[in-house]
């Protein structure tokens, strides 16, 4: 393989993103199947897992910075995995679709075996994180497997596997109170539910991007299901998650901080409708990228929630 083909680059990655500029060129092509070009995905897993530690620290208290950087690296590398696994399982899918074959299994950069051993090694290192946590953390943790696993297989059978990726992706809302608190609750569990609604709408949204290659390669989503309706139901699945947050931050006893930041939270939720293009792309992928602005102002909410 040369060096040229070794470098590769999607046409939807980052244009000059740190994997191109500044990593070696041998591993760029792993470093792109885990998506570490693109670290939305990874704001997105990573905000569940930060809202609950921050739900669940004590009043007049910070969030515990060692439990913060543990849950970011291992929502980097989970993500990471959870790529690797839905490309080995989209490859043939991915090939026939001008905005993904030249990823880098359909493209032949790195094999399906290669893959398997590079997700592989993501998961043991993500598992060596868990294991710092205490044995209910470690159990809800392990839980989230069978979740993951069949999300790959989910946009072949229904127009709905963004619930089931929201299942997936909200999963450190229950994690993170697990693990500092070695139990579930109320909370932690409405903030779960309004994570997955929460992943309902930004999945939509993110969704529409393809549902012309979706619709002529078989596969499902709620982009396809909901067409035209798409703005309606934004509106009931972020009002339902705005609606399930504030009912968590209340389980908690959060101040009146976290209600003042869910304000802006709806604020920010009817400017991504409203300023929603569904058949433009570009418009589709900026607003999607957009909520990791949701999640720093829960984030910060729920943090000055425990203060004031």
């Amino acid at each position: 393989m040369t060096t040229r083909d070794n470098d590769l680059r999607t046409p939807d990655a980052v244009p000059d993103s740190w994997v191109g500029r500044w990593a070696p060129v041998a591993a760029r092509p792993y470093l792109r199947l885990a998506r570490m070009d693109r670290p939305i995905g990874t704001w997105l897993l990573l905000w569940p897992c930060w809202w609950s530690i921050a739900l669940a620290t004590e009043k007049a208290a910070w969030p515990d910075p060692w439990y913060l950087a543990l849950f970011a690296i291992g929502a980097l590398l989970m993500r990471g995995a959870g790529c690797t696994l839905n490309d080995i399982a989209d490859r043939d899918f991915d090939a026939a679709v001008a905005r993904t074959r030249a990823r880098p299994i359909p493209s032949g950069q790195v094999s399906p075996l290669q893959a398997a051993l590079f997700m592989a090694g993501l998961a043991a290192v993500s598992l060596l994180i868990l294991l710092q946590f205490n044995p209910f953390a470690i159990k809800v943790g392990v839980a989230s497997l069978l979740v993951v696993a069949v999300y790959p297989l989910m946009k072949r059978v229904t127009y709905w596997p963004q619930i089931v990726l929201g299942l997936a992706f909200n999963w450190g809302a229950l994690l993170g109170w697990a693990a500092v608190k070695g139990e579930l609750s109320a909370a932690p569990i409405l903030l779960y539910l309004g994570g997955i609604f929460w992943t309902l709408g930004y999945d939509t949204i993110y969704a529409h991007q393809d549902k012309e290659d979706d619709l002529l390669i078989g596969l499902k989503s709620t982009a396809l299901k909901l067409g035209e309706k798409t703005v309606p139901a934004l509106f009931l699945f972020y009002g339902l998650a705005a609606l399930l947050f504030a009912e968590a931050g209340r389980q908690a006893e959060l101040g009146a901080a976290y209600y003042l930041a869910l304000v802006g939270l709806a604020v920010h939720f009817v400017w991504q409708i409203v300023a929603l293009d569904i058949a433009d792309a570009g418009n589709c992928l900026r607003i999607f990228k957009s909520n990791t602005h949701v999640g720093w102002i829960l984030f910060a909410g729920a943090v000055a929630g425990q203060w004031y």
